[in-house]
């Protein structure tokens, strides 16, 4: 048994983990991957660390197991596994199978038994074995060979129990835990126990009885009269509780203890079930591409710079007679180091972009017979923009078509592009700056051929209207938007930064009358301490540092305490300051005296534009101070005014008229407020008597529907 070890992982547990604490991730066909990517990546992590000689995974079935037999109202109050999750499981296990990983589960007991009963064998084999798991019952289960490691936090924080660390931390012993749970039941088990027993009642009671049973048979002699008459009403409810509680060591487990020695994974068929899940970084883990040959595709590149005026007129003769040109600018910290790249049909060149070759590059493009074709072309279209050259005839970005094709995938760079595309890897030629050249001309290669291929997809999905007529034009609008920038009132903003300093000052006085002393407010843990220990006031909420002073802390606390109501404003203000006066004084362009926002097409999931450094899509407008700061935005001059306009609710209208259903039309046609009426239909009262949280309710309804959200979303969304 040297150096041999064993881990045993709760499936159910894991699993759990992954989907609560990773966001709700898709690949291109919709497919959720969420709990998939977190458990691999877990099992991948445990493998690596804890380098096991054997292992397994043990999982629940939805057969009903004996303890439901003995108490119809065991773990009823479990919610539903969302539809999210469900549906992950059966490709999950496929890889488990494919990993060469035992997986261990059977109708009438749980994960825990199974556990349980494994951990029994190898303890009597004196065979050093680390269960994983969230749950704390498996405590009972530690010995001298078995450890418990917990998986307190998302899917990385691990804290590992043995005999010492749950007597640090428990004060009490493996065999206790039991007792422990028949005194204060398992709200997550639905397991009852004795009512009003919590945590440290239950602990004081086993640390004076050792047992339930001593407990149970010691009644008379428990001093408090409302334990003494609680134990004595439910002490047959304990017992069950216990026995709830226990987990089985003795289930009928056919695979000998060999069978779960670690094994090679078919690394193959796990390539093919990465790709197909969009599991790049587990894919390059792996070392394989999942097709059948692993070796990458390579680029052969026929690379020529160009250096003389002829060079330059065969480009453009060139481009001409094919009509089209694939290119792309690599910028660099001064203007010597700026280069343009260009792929023809026989090599790929470049050159300096300097005031001798400027005259060429205004040449190609500015004509209306080459198409231009490029990666990120806005990019492209606002560095020439400032070199005073238009970009003429945009025909393709594969940038902006890939991310038509999959919104809601993230990254849309050509590394992951070409291997989506081509399955294949090319090196990303962002990542070496220092050494643009070979890479920025593989980048064109690379947007040639992958152009033909988008484009193929953008068509067979019927959205070449979409794709030509709506985005690709917005192209060239954005560009020049966020060339032109936003004109702003830089005095107005100095001066609301002066006022609200002062207003941050008066605020902060206020906080400290009364708290009796001066403190840094911004500190979380000085803050703790003056609300929880010194004014005395109900802890909402604990983080691992303390206490948490988060804004849903201080909201709660608002009727207790009148420091609070200034310490909630002391915050709304000193972010309004910070980030959005400050930090708009910070980013006005001294060239221009404007805000050049970058606006993106290519990042919300349901088509919208988004604007970043600065985000003026979020300036806040339902406070009076935040309409102060969005008054510093004017127009460019006296001959020009700003304009407003916004579309009425669009999304619900079109919904209405695919759907065709009969009370939204009603509503749209008789001018009703949609979240109103919906919340009146809902919530069943008369439309004026829907307040205002039902209307936000109904809007989230509303909007959910519209953009796909799931139950669980819905729920998580309305808390």
């Amino acid at each position: 048994m040297n150096n041999e070890k064993f881990v045993l992982i709760d499936g159910n547990s894991l699993m759990h983990r992954a989907f609560y604490a990773l966001p709700q991730l898709t690949n291109s066909k919709g497919q959720h991957t969420n709990v998939i990517y977190g458990f691999i990546n877990m099992l991948n992590k445990i493998i690596d660390e804890l380098k096991p000689t054997h292992i397994s995974i043990a999982f629940d079935r939805k057969a009903p197991t004996f303890r439901h037999k003995e108490y119809v109202e065991y773990k009823a109050n479990r919610k539903k596994m969302p539809e999210e999750m469900a549906v992950q499981i059966p490709l999950l296990k496929e890889i488990i199978k494919v990993m060469n990983i035992a997986q261990v589960e059977l109708d009438g007991f749980e994960a825990d038994d199974i556990i349980g009963t494994i951990s029994r064998h190898t303890d009597e084999m004196q065979l050093p074995t680390l269960i994983i798991t969230g749950d704390r019952d498996a405590f009972q289960l530690i010995s001298d060979n078995v450890h418990v490691l917990i998986t307190k936090k998302g899917i990385t924080d691990i804290v590992e129990y043995d005999d010492a660390r749950l007597m640090e931390d428990y004060q009490i012993r493996p065999d206790q835990v039991i007792d422990m749970k028949g005194l204060m039941g398992d709200a997550s088990d639905n397991i009852p126990g004795v009512p009003g027993v919590g945590e440290k009642t239950a602990l004081e009671l086993i640390k004076q009885y050792d047992k339930l049973e001593a407990v149970l048979s010691s009644i008379e002699g428990i001093k408090k009269n409302k334990l003494r008459e609680k134990l004595e009403e439910y002490k047959e409810q304990a017992v069950l509780s216990k026995r709830l509680a226990t987990i089985v060591r003795d289930v009928p487990i056919a695979e000998p203890l060999e069978s779960f020695r670690v094994k090679e994974v078919d690394r193959q068929r796990l390539a093919e079930l990465y790709k197909e899940l969009e599991f790049r970084s587990l894919l390059e883990k792996l070392g394989t591409t999942g097709d059948s040959s692993e070796a990458d595709i390579k680029v052969e590149l026929n690379i020529k710079e160009l250096t003389d005026k002829a060079e330059l007129e065969e480009l453009i003769t060139g481009a001409k007679h094919e009509g089209k040109l694939v290119f792309k600018i690599c910028k660099g910290e001064t203007q010597l180091l700026d280069y343009i790249y260009f792929c023809t049909d026989k090599c790929q060149c470049f050159f300096n972009i300097n005031d001798s070759t400027i005259p060429y590059i205004k040449q190609l493009m500015e004509a209306q017979d080459i198409k231009k074709l490029s990666h990120d072309i806005k990019q492209d279209v606002l560095f020439l923009t400032s070199l005073d050259i238009a970009v003429i005839n945009i025909d393709f970005d594969t940038m902006l078509a890939s991310y038509l094709l999959n919104p809601s995938q993230g990254s849309y760079s050509l590394k992951e592009i070409y291997y989506n595309y081509k399955g294949a890897s090319i090196e990303d030629y962002t990542s070496k700056a220092g050494e643009p050249k070979e890479l920025y001309c593989s980048s064109v290669l690379v947007i040639r051929e992958v152009c033909e291929i988008l484009r193929e997809e953008i068509s067979k999905l019927g959205m070449d209207e979409l794709y030509y007529e709506v985005e690709l034009p917005l192209v060239k609008i954005l560009a020049d938007m966020e060339h032109e920038g936003f004109r702003v009132d830089k005095k107005a903003l100095e001066l609301l930064s002066f006022e609200f300093g002062q207003q941050i000052e008066a605020l902060t006085k206020g906080i400290y009358e009364y708290s009796g002393e001066e403190f840094n407010i911004n500190s979380t843990k000085q803050l703790g301490v003056i609300l929880f220990d010194k004014l005395g006031l109900p802890v909402v909420k604990k983080t691992k540092t303390g206490y948490s002073t988060d804004v849903e802390v201080l909201e709660a606390l608002s009727d207790k305490h009148p420091i609070i109501e200034k310490l909630l404003e002391y915050r709304q203000l000193l972010k309004l300051k910070s980030t959005y006066v400050d930090g708009l004084i910070g980013i006005i362009n001294p060239e221009t005296g404007r805000i050049h926002s970058k606006l993106n097409q290519t990042v919300t999931a349901t088509g919208r534009l988004s604007s970043t450094d600065p985000n003026l899509q979020n300036i806040p407008v339902k406070t009076q101070n935040g309409r102060l700061i969005r008054k510093v935005f004017i127009p460019s001059d006296d001959d020009h005014i700003l304009v407003d306009a916004d579309y009425s609710q669009i999304e619900l209208r079109v919904l209405a008229h695919i759907s065709d259903d009969p009370t939204m039309i009603d509503a749209f046609v008789n001018d009703q407020d949609i979240h109103t009426r919906t919340a009146s239909e809902v919530f069943g009262v008369e439309i004026d008597k829907v307040t205002p949280i039902m209307r936000s309710r109904a809007k989230a309804v509303n909007f959910g529907i519209v953009y796909g959200i799931s139950d669980f979303g819905l729920s998580r969304d309305l808390k």
